[in-house]
């Protein structure tokens, strides 16, 4: 008889080759890096709670897919729907300081770390990995009933057959077909014309590095004049958790003249999103040190800076590979 020790191995062996595409799953369909570890712990262990009626009829991927799945579903049911700043409420028109709200925002996922890898995860899909998991696509599917975003995540960005996502949400493949023709209209008008993986292909790398370095330059020297020259003319800039944004250029200056411009910080190029990112060091003068302080994401408009999403909070550091301080 095989050990309760043995059978525990046995089991992560078989689920680790899954684990971070299951993350990634998880996080498309909850919109947080939080939640997306709280489903897949949760669902990792009703997959080995499960094992023993496990009859493979599926593959072990495709049983996974539908326990996570329907993990989630059970999560989203439970917690309000993640937004971004811009989808909260109205841009400001002012700097001012308003109370932070916690729990509501969809947060930054370290895509490179979790193995969320260039292409497509099959040849019915019609979203790139990387491309499902860039901001605008996080948001837009976040605005879609459960039921059609776990579709059209299965569906659309898995590659998953009618059958295979009608097995995996217990319904019928006519319900699927349904389900899907409503999710991707309810996606039409909130996803960009371009994708961020068409934008960062046709500038290249070199192209992108060079947008992400004299942004950090402009930001540690603090010149206002040379960061908002990089910026779209319809730009827009959110801190969540902060629920205050900014759209155009007059109302980012004033809060960039007023705020973070004022401080002393220094920045580590990363990535988040599938998008080019800025780890963001504020000095703190009692430690004598920058501290880990905001992530900035970027969304580019060619070699312009159409949308830069702040996420505040030192915790998130270690993700995204960056230390915690800087001398």
């Amino acid at each position: 008889m095989t050990s309760p020790a043995h059978t525990e191995d046995e089991f992560r062996r078989l689920v680790e080759p899954h684990r971070a595409e299951l993350h990634a799953h998880c996080y498309r369909m909850l919109g947080s890096v939080h939640d997306a570890e709280d489903a897949l712990q949760e669902a990792l262990l009703r997959a080995w709670r499960g094992l023993g009626r496990f009859e493979g009829r599926s593959s072990l991927r495709s049983w996974l897919y539908r326990i996570a799945t329907n993990t989630s579903l059970d999560l989203i049911a439970r917690r309000p729907k993640r937004v971004l700043p811009a989808d909260h409420g109205p841009p400001s028109e002012t700097p001012e300081d308003r109370p932070l709200v916690e729990g509501i925002w969809i947060e930054a996922y370290p895509d490179e770390r979790f193995g969320v890898e260039e292409g497509y995860a099959a040849p019915e899909a019609r979203y790139e990995r990387r491309e499902s998991v860039e901001l605008a696509f996080i948001a837009a599917v976040q605005h879609l009933p459960a039921g059609q975003r776990a579709v059209l995540i299965l569906r659309d960005v898995l590659g998953f057959s009618a059958r295979e996502a009608a097995d995996t949400l217990e319904t019928t493949d006519t319900a699927v077909n349904s389900a899907l023709a409503r999710a991707r209209r309810g996606l039409e008008g909130r996803l960009p014309a371009r994708s961020q993986q068409a934008t960062l292909r046709a500038l290249g790398d070199g192209g992108v590095r060079d947008v992400v370095e004299r942004y950090m330059d402009a930001l540690d020297r603090g010149d206002v004049d040379a960061l908002v020259a990089m910026l779209a003319r319809d730009a827009e800039w959110s801190m969540p958790p902060d629920p205050g944004w900014y759209r155009g250029i007059p109302a980012i200056t004033a809060f960039l003249e007023t705020g973070p411009m004022r401080l002393r910080w220094r920045h580590l190029p990363t990535h988040a999103n599938g998008q080019p990112a800025v780890g963001c060091y504020l000095w703190h003068e009692s430690r004598g040190e920058y501290v880990g302080w905001v992530i900035d994401v970027l969304t580019l408009d060619g070699p312009h800076v159409a949308a830069v999403t702040s996420f505040i909070g030192s915790e998130g550091f270690p993700r995204f590979g960056l230390p915690a301080a800087l001398p």
